[in-house]
């Protein structure tokens, strides 16, 4: 996914976030910051990462206005030690100060991410197998976790339900079975997948001309043998509890892809610090 920090919902997104944070007015600095004050700013990683969504400060700053300007030392992908500037700001202290915690907020959140999806990429090195996230993202965050995990690395699965076609077990059941189901589905100007639960189910995906069929809930041995059954006629992807710690072992199945939501709903927010920096000159 290209990073398109532009788009209409990021910028909806910050809008929402800022007016959350702020409501009526941040009274604090409102209150103890001298309205023409000037200030500068940096961004400081405290702990190893990978950073994401750092360009988000020129639409949290272009928001909100005030701010003279804004370097980027960290592209998003970029990886970060600890102390390393990611970003420098210049600007009105009052808006340093007032958007200090909705900056830190999403750039640490996009960044854990990140930071986890680049884990799970070095987990798989030198097998065939490429990773995938999931819709099991933060609601109203999705696009933003989708652009964060493919900077660390990982390739986007389907956006939404509108985009790719990925008949589950559910829908398996509600259409009455695997054939009604592709049959059903056939033809669409989309990607199309189908999730088996049951070798019988595999073997009949595979007779329906199947091209990419996903394996859930297997143990790596599971899948190795289920693979094997496939013969490359279809596309594999392993998903269902893959774990940092499992992901190697599925991804030496042979599979060609594993999916994990993990990725995206269990990153944790990395640590980074913002340093307002005033002097006479200011």
């Amino acid at each position: 996914m290209d990073f398109d920090f532009g788009h209409p919902d990021v910028l909806e997104l910050v809008k929402r976030a800022l007016a959350e944070d702020i409501g009526s007015g941040d009274i604090t600095t409102e209150l103890t910051v001298p309205a023409e004050r000037m200030a500068g700013g940096r961004f400081f990683a405290r702990e190893p990462m990978v950073v994401a969504g750092i360009e988000l400060l020129e639409t949290v700053y272009a928001v909100w206005g005030g701010v003279e300007s804004l370097e980027i030392l960290k592209a998003s992908g970029s990886a970060a030690e600890p102390g390393e500037c990611l970003a420098r700001v210049r600007g009105k202290a009052r808006t340093l100060l007032t958007c200090e915690r909705v900056s830190l907020n999403l750039v640490q959140r996009l960044s854990g991410v990140a930071t986890l999806a680049r884990s799970y990429v070095a987990e798989t090195a030198g097998t065939k197998c490429r990773v995938l996230d999931t819709r099991k993202t933060t609601p109203g965050l999705r696009r933003l976790e989708k652009m964060a995990a493919a900077a660390g690395g990982v390739t986007n699965h389907r956006m939404g339900l509108y985009d790719a076609i990925l008949i589950k077990n559910n829908h398996i059941t509600a259409a009455g079975g695997v054939r009604a189901a592709l049959e059903a589905a056939a033809g669409q100007p989309v990607p199309a997948e189908i999730e088996v639960r049951t070798l019988e189910e595999l073997d009949e995906a595979l007779e329906c001309g199947a091209r990419h069929v996903l394996l859930d809930n297997l143990t790596p041995e599971e899948a190795r043998a289920w693979i094997e059954r496939v013969g490359g006629r279809a596309k594999t992807e392993l998903s269902g509890g893959i774990t940092l710690e499992t992901v190697r072992a599925y991804a030496e199945a042979g599979a060609d892809y594993v999916s994990s939501g993990a990725i995206t709903h269990s990153a944790r927010a990395v640590d980074i610090n913002f340093r307002l920096e005033w002097n006479a000159e200011n």
